[in-house]
């Protein structure tokens, strides 16, 4: 089941209201109905639904819920992963610092600083010459500042900069 169909099940409040009631320990439609106040004939009907979601299940005549369905639609939407480099250490450095295509902090370890330095600088092409407005835009999509961002490439000798124009060295 995947995370829609997960929400979709459960965005009827009666269907809501007897699954955390079964969750919470209710093994019974009577006492699904007891403690959520629903009327049995909603409880019954919600029932019918969770059971054919998987949402729910029956041992003998105890009701159990399935609480795994939601790390599963979680698991199952996630893309799987590409490493962001074809080296394992560099690339764990990597995704500790960088999620859904932005920068989230700068490392504090010059070592660790220099391989994402070394990521964000292919977004540039060797050779070509960028103002410092396309640079600034190109840096933005990675991390709201820029400037040091663009600095710290500079510094590292990754960009050249000649008369606020740069170039991938």
């Amino acid at each position: 089941m995947n995370a829609d169909q997960l929400c979709g099940l459960l965005a009827e409040p009666s269907r809501l209201r007897t699954y955390s009631a079964v969750v919470l320990g209710a093994t019974t439609a009577d006492e699904v109905a007891g403690s959520t106040g629903l009327a049995q004939p909603v409880v019954v009907k919600a029932l019918q639904r969770l059971f054919k979601g998987g949402l729910v299940t029956a041992d003998g005549d105890r009701l159990q819920a399935d609480e795994s369905a939601f790390k599963d639609a979680v698991r199952e939407s996630r893309p799987e992963w590409v490493p962001l480099d074809p080296d394992p250490e560099r690339d764990a450095v990597l995704k500790s610092f960088i999620r859904d295509g932005r920068l989230t902090h700068f490392p504090t370890f010059p070592d660790k600083f220099r391989i994402v330095l070394e990521h964000l600088v292919t977004s540039f092409e060797p050779g070509r010459s960028y103002p410092e407005s396309e640079v600034n835009e190109i840096l933005n999509r990675w991390h709201p500042d820029h400037a040091a961002l663009r600095r710290e490439l500079v510094d590292a000798r990754l960009l050249s900069r000649t008369d606020s124009i740069y170039t991938r060295t």
